[in-house]
């Protein structure tokens, strides 16, 4: 693994250009413990959250958005979560050729972007083809968590997942009451929640046969 950009939040902060080929994960975070990613994490609220809570488990955030990937990073590494790296890039090319098959414990797809114009929705990233490789990354009886404000697309979601019979439907995951100002889920949640918008909450589970 080689170190192809000039800010210096290496190795919070990747791109692809700095991987030598499908992920290595106890090269990357230096252990063997479980792997879970986050698909457009954005600025990393939760990628931080879950990784000081979780310090034996690994976290990958996927976000296109340099800059907010970046601010991500750079909080990570101020708290010095070495559990936690944050790859800025395509999340679906990343899926197709860096994630190893069948190692990965969990995907969360937290408030994706809801290309409101109909024209514009083919670029959602919650699609069949994300589904097929969130099957391909995941090991056998492992969760994929999926939140959002938007109703319609919630339901889009809901009936990609609960439709495809590689999954089970878990009931819809309780919502916490914050105890202070970051114990949200995502700053996203945070900034709806305030706003009194409703969040829509989704959990399915890999079923064992599948792989």
């Amino acid at each position: 693994m080689q170190r192809n950009h000039p800010v210096d939040l290496f190795p919070y902060f990747l791109t692809l250009d700095d991987l030598d080929g499908p992920i290595d994960w106890e090269r990357l975070f230096g252990n063997d413990h479980p792997v879970e990613i986050d698909i457009g994490c954005g600025r990393g609220m939760f990628l931080v959250n879950a990784g000081e809570k979780n310090p034996d488990r690994n976290y990958l955030g996927l976000e296109i958005d340099f800059r907010a990937a970046r601010h991500g990073a750079d909080r990570l590494q101020r708290r010095k979560l070495d559990n936690v790296k944050i790859i800025g890039c395509d999340a679906t090319l990343a899926l197709d050729k860096f994630i190893p098959h069948s190692s990965v414990e969990a995907t969360h797809v937290y408030f994706p972007d809801p290309w409101w114009k109909k024209k514009h929705r083919r670029r959602r990233i919650f699609t069949d083809r994300l589904i097929n490789q969130m099957v391909h990354v995941l090991k056998s009886e492992c969760f994929v968590h999926s939140w959002t404000d938007v109703e319609e697309y919630f339901e889009v979601i809901f009936n990609l997942m609960s439709h495809d019979k590689r999954f089970i439907t878990h009931p819809t995951p309780i919502e916490k009451i914050p105890e202070h100002e970051l114990d949200y889920l995502t700053s996203f949640e945070m900034k709806k929640r305030k706003l009194g918008s409703t969040i829509y909450r989704g959990l399915w589970q890999l079923k064992p046969e599948v792989k």
